[in-house]
């Protein structure tokens, strides 16, 4: 499963998502492509599925396409630019809408367990309009998300993480570099 989250047909990171897919496909991936925003994914969690939130029987009744997708992938792939050092909030929204209890994680005597286990691999690739430096000093939440809770709910699948950072000052070599760097990676993904 490919999660894409840019508005911008003709973006960065909407030519990295075409390098993603065109190489998955060449390795033969059947791919589950969700482009959030193409498919106008509600981000916003309405106060009774917050009211719902724990209850394993309901919770992913407004969301089920997107669960049905997420359990039936064994990988991921996320694609998003980070803005104001965080996601998107489409993609922001599917986490919160999407990885539910009893979906990415189960509550077992008031613990964590990961639930996404039939994910065997991940990767992140993502842009920052800051140097990795200044991403650094911020804490960097979108990697520590990533490689983090995001890791921890597939049981510790793999996870690439992919980042072209300073892209404010980039020059054209510099980001056909990474399409190239992006390329290679998911050719052996």
């Amino acid at each position: 499963m490919v999660i894409f989250a840019h508005p911008v047909p003709e973006s960065f990171s909407a030519a990295l998502h075409t390098s993603v897919t065109t190489a998955l496909k060449n390795q033969d991936w059947q791919i589950d492509n969700c482009d959030l925003y193409a498919e106008e994914f509600p981000a916003v969690m309405t106060t009774e599925e917050r009211r719902t939130y724990h209850d394993e029987s309901i919770n992913r009744n407004p969301v089920k396409i997107y669960v049905d997708r997420l359990q039936a992938a064994d990988s991921l792939v996320f694609i998003f630019p980070v803005w104001n050092f965080g996601y998107p909030a489409i993609l922001k929204g599917f986490f919160d809408r999407v990885f539910l209890p009893g979906v990415s994680f189960k509550l077992v005597d008031g613990e964590v367990r990961p639930a996404l286990t039939n994910i065997r691999k991940c990767a992140a690739v993502t842009t920052y309009g800051g140097t990795r430096l200044r991403a650094f000093l911020c804490g960097d939440p979108p990697r520590k998300l990533m490689t983090r809770p995001v890791r921890y709910v597939t049981g510790y699948a793999p996870m690439q993480y992919l980042a072209l950072y300073d892209m404010n000052r980039a020059s054209d070599e510099k980001r056909t570099a990474f399409l190239k760097h992006v390329t290679t990676k998911m050719e052996r993904f």
